[in-house]
């Protein structure tokens, strides 16, 4: 059975994802002892809770035809398909070496990514009229993530 997902069904998602990275950076940063590196990771976190704001305010500008349910589907597969994914391929929870600032980051940049390879992937899911333009805003908030963090990484490797 073929899903179609519209813009709210995402957007829902992606505040899931938020929620999970903010999830990630304060668990790691509870490990880190360096006060510095505890604040950015802590930093982060709150971008994450900011993101998800941002995404809840999107979400709630939707049009009613965005937020329209494409698809027969009284058992709300697709809906448990798209947490599926939100909590078991973005900042979800895994072995990493937490006094390792090097596998954080690292890890952080490969979860950033994995959410933005979700959100193209959705992004050609929804149709147009459903709001696929929306979810650009979303791929835009995540680059600036990976751009710092991989300015921290370097900065490491220094």
């Amino acid at each position: 059975m073929g899903y179609e997902f519209n813009a709210d069904e995402v957007f829902e998602v992606a505040e899931e994802i938020e929620r999970n990275g903010a999830k990630f950076y304060r668990s790691v940063a509870d490990s880190v002892s360096d006060r510095n590196n505890r604040k950015l990771l802590n930093d982060l976190a709150e971008m994450e809770d900011e993101h998800e704001q941002t995404f809840k305010t999107m979400r709630s500008q939707l049009s009613q035809d965005e937020k329209i349910v494409t698809t027969f589907d009284p058992e709300g597969e697709s809906e448990k398909y798209l947490r599926a994914l939100a909590d078991t391929r973005v900042f979800y929870e895994k072995e990493i070496d937490a006094n390792s600032l090097e596998e954080i980051y690292k890890t952080a940049i490969t979860a950033e990514k994995d959410s933005i390879v979700f959100y193209l992937g959705m992004r050609d899911i929804v149709p147009e009229h459903l709001g696929k333009q929306k979810l650009d805003g979303i791929i835009k908030e995540e680059m600036g993530h990976i751009r710092l963090l991989s300015k921290e990484l370097l900065e490491l490797k220094k």
